[in-house]
């Protein structure tokens, strides 16, 4: 894992750049935009079909995990080795990846919870029938 001191000095011509930690790695956020991964030391960025044939043409490769058996690729692009020397041009590669990650923000709909049952069926429009009898007992009357 990258320290952030180190994360920081390699972000330093972007600008600040906040860190959570996530799944065993780190997000890096810039104003609340989470545009990039730290894994294992190597440095992923938001990539989408606008910006992903930059990484391609680098050589560059997605983050993957395994999940359930098989092997998941996420939207978050190995930066080129070459970067890691040269945070200007580092700098615009993470605005790129910025801009990726705000227009995946405007493409997904919100997703809203799910009304919770209990599982039983609704009983809607049953009455159920009055009680009669100061015990609350039908068909029963007290003497």
């Amino acid at each position: 894992m990258i320290d952030a001191e180190a994360i920081a000095e390699l972000f330093s011509a972007f600008g600040p750049v906040s860190i959570r930690r996530m799944f065993g790695a780190a997000g890096l956020y810039s104003d609340g935009v989470f545009f990039a991964i730290v894994d294992d030391g190597v440095v992923y960025l938001k990539a989408d079909d606008e910006t992903q044939p930059r990484f391609k043409d680098e050589g560059c490769k997605p983050l993957v995990y395994r999940s359930r058996g098989r092997d998941i690729a996420l939207s978050y692009w190995r930066v080129p080795e070459r970067l890691y020397d040269d945070p200007d041009e580092l700098a615009a590669w993470a605005r790129q990846a910025c801009g990726a990650a705000l227009r995946a923000r405007t493409k997904k709909p919100r997703k809203t919870a799910a009304p919770k049952t209990s599982g039983k069926p609704a009983r809607r429009g049953v009455k159920r029938p009055a009680r009669s009898g100061r015990d609350g007992i039908r068909g029963r009357s007290r003497k």
